[in-house]
């Protein structure tokens, strides 16, 4: 139990506390903008190097995948989906690399992700088809399902939010109940599984889900 509370790292008059899942967040913007810059350093044209020529792949890919999902007219959303599934990525793959608490263990991170994610996924209806549209959308295709509809908006960012949450904390458990009982040799090749692959793997629904619920919406 000592182990799955998010300790609270700093103590700051005005703010209050910072909890470990906010601090560890802190850590990989930080990583990741510095990344950003180091990378981009001396693009070429022409003749570009390896590091580069792999970035474009991967930014290249990404781009792809989700223009498959939402169409190349609304690519104005691909950052924002590359940068959470980057968040994501390194957030639940941190503890076996370096060591730390994966924020997405934390209820609250998991929540504010999906809340976001809800905002934009009503925003690119709401541009694409107009305030208008969007409100009688509720009502279709009988008015007696507004409610049910409503309630939709919710019902999706809350899936996501647990969905995130509940796989990432129950690995987290797996791997610290292991590591009580066979301390040695069998967590590793598990810790591959639980923190690795099955992180990576929920990064990459968490977005996939947002993405296609963007296109449900905008259609």
């Amino acid at each position: 139990m000592e182990e799955l509370n998010c300790e609270t790292v700093f103590d700051l008059p005005v703010l209050g506390g910072i909890s470990e899942s906010v601090v560890v967040t802190w850590i990989i913007m930080a990583v990741l903008v510095i990344a950003s810059v180091i990378l981009v350093r001396n693009l070429k044209v022409e003749n570009p190097g390896k590091v580069q020529l792999a970035l474009e792949s991967a930014i290249g890919w990404a781009q792809d995948f989700f223009e498959g999902i939402i169409g190349k007219e609304n690519r104005r959303y691909i950052p924002y989906l590359i940068t959470v599934l980057l968040y994501l990525g390194i957030s639940n793959a941190i503890m076996p690399l370096f060591g730390f608490k994966p924020p997405t263990k934390d209820l609250n991170v998991t929540a504010a992700l999906a809340i976001m994610s809800m905002c934009l996924i009503e925003f690119s209806g709401i541009h694409k088809n107009g305030l208008k549209h969007w409100v009688k959308h509720f009502a279709k295709p009988v008015p007696v399902v507004a409610p049910i509809m409503v309630l939709e908006v919710v019902i999706r960012p809350l899936s996501l939010c647990m969905r995130l949450f509940g796989n990432m904390l129950a690995g987290f458990v797996v791997m610290e109940l292991l590591k009580v009982f066979v301390p040695l040799i069998i967590p590793i090749p598990v810790s591959f599984y639980f923190d690795i692959f099955d992180g990576l793997l929920q990064a990459y629904v968490f977005v996939f889900l947002t993405a296609l619920f963007m296109n449900e919406e905008m259609e």
